[in-house]
């Protein structure tokens, strides 16, 4: 799909949509729960759908509500010869493949899209450390496993993704043996905490000391009522927007969120902007912009928030972590890179960072997302400020975590 987007204001008050990556962890808890969970403000992404569709796959009962609640209980019998999607959520996969391997039978995993590419020898090599069984297609999709995963005492490899150690931290109360995880190179350390504080809702416990976790054996899950947090990767874009001065209010960000995304108001306020809270309102004054350094190696999808940001700047600006943007739905680095040079900004690629040229200025061009959802949604905000018209191909990628990104885009304007 092809979007033109044209310069002028986007204004009015955003509701930000579900946290896929709250809801995604929230929906396997309560799918491995001995009971009959409620989870409010779920939202329709393709990654949220995708794991509605593997726990359903895996005996569990998924129950709308209403149009944002669900009631879910949990598994008690596990198909035979089960093979799970996780569409192409890298999150999804990760959980779900930790998850199987608690079961004493081979499930088969797979994906789709940009997932088929990104590798999972986190698997081949940590899972046998477990007794479990694993074979991958030399490090990538599919995956087959095997348990069930005994609990040892081990040290991981944290530089990839956070994603692989929470789904250790999902599985590994559920075996007989306490475990202890010992994190060398640790990235991305707020969302492990954030699947620390779901997994507590769920009643399960992990101890945790900077990078060491104890995770106690023969823990169940508790049915529980959860609600799913706002976005604030989702909100990232609306709030850049805002600084720079579209008048935008964000609403529906929770302040004391773990999301690893809040940064983004640390960002904004290094960059010179004013961020002021009213009620549940949030906005961005970005008259006093300048150039900016900000270290994102913890927070790497808000690179492309950001670089629409700097590029609003006048000067250099710098942002630590761009080795983490590799292995995303695209690789994320080379396509703002090249995506956004069409439209005249100079973007540097060296080590560990990314340098961003800012003029003050874009000019609109014929762009791409590289069906990367992230990359459509700040490519749409950049051409707001862009002089002519921009084109946008590919502009359907952002139904992998905001559906109605273009629907509220077109509301504002």
């Amino acid at each position: 799909m092809k979007r033109v987007i044209r310069p002028g204001l986007v204004s009015g008050t955003i509701q930000i949509p579900a946290s896929k990556s709250d809801s995604q962890r929230a929906i396997l808890c309560a799918a491995l729960a001995d009971g009959t969970s409620v989870l409010s403000g779920v939202g329709k992404s393709d990654d949220e759908q995708a794991m509605l569709k593997a726990i359903v796959e895996m005996g569990a009962k998924v129950t709308p509500i209403s149009d944002s609640e669900i009631e879910i209980t949990g598994t008690t019998h596990l198909p035979e010869n089960l093979e799970l999607s996780a569409g192409e959520s890298g999150l999804g996969l990760r959980l779900l493949t930790c998850v199987a391997s608690s079961f004493d039978r081979e499930i088969t995993l797979t994906g789709r899209g940009s997932l088929l590419s990104r590798p999972m020898n986190f698997f081949d090599e940590v899972l046998p450390e477990f007794g479990c069984v694993v074979s991958t297609n030399e490090g990538y999709l599919p995956i087959k496993v095997k348990g069930p995963l005994e609990g040892t005492d081990l040290e991981v490899d944290g530089s990839l993704s956070s994603q692989f150690i929470s789904g250790l931290l999902m599985v590994l109360p559920r075996s007989k043996r306490s475990s202890s995880l010992t994190v060398s190179d640790m990235k991305s350390g707020p969302y492990i905490q954030m699947t620390i504080s779901t997994l507590k809702q769920f009643g399960v416990l992990i101890e945790n000391e900077k990078t060491v976790f104890g995770i106690a054996g023969n823990q169940s899950y508790q049915a529980a009522a959860y609600g799913i947090e706002s976005d604030w990767s989702s909100a990232s874009y609306w709030l850049v927007a805002a600084a720079l001065g579209h008048p935008i209010a964000v609403s529906g960000l929770n302040m004391r969120s773990l999301q690893a995304d809040k940064a983004l108001l640390e960002a904004l306020m290094v960059a010179g902007c004013k961020v002021t809270f009213g009620g549940q309102l949030i906005q961005v004054d970005g008259l006093e912009i300048r150039p900016f350094e900000f270290d994102a190696t913890d927070c790497p999808d808000l690179f492309p928030a950001l670089v629409v940001l700097a590029a609003k700047c006048m000067g250099v600006s710098k942002i630590h972590g761009a080795k983490r943007l590799i292995h995303k739905e695209s690789n994320r680095g080379i396509a703002l890179q090249s995506e956004f040079a069409k439209m005249g900004l100079r973007i540097d690629l060296e080590d560990d960072f990314m340098l961003i040229h800012g003029s003050g200025k874009l000019q609109g061009a014929e762009v791409d997302s590289h069906h990367d959802h992230r990359i459509a949604m700040c490519l749409g905000i950049a051409g707001t400020i862009a002089t002519g018209e921009t084109v946008l191909t590919n502009a359907e990628s952002v139904a992998k975590s905001y559906p109605d990104f273009w629907k509220t885009f077109d509301s504002q304007n």
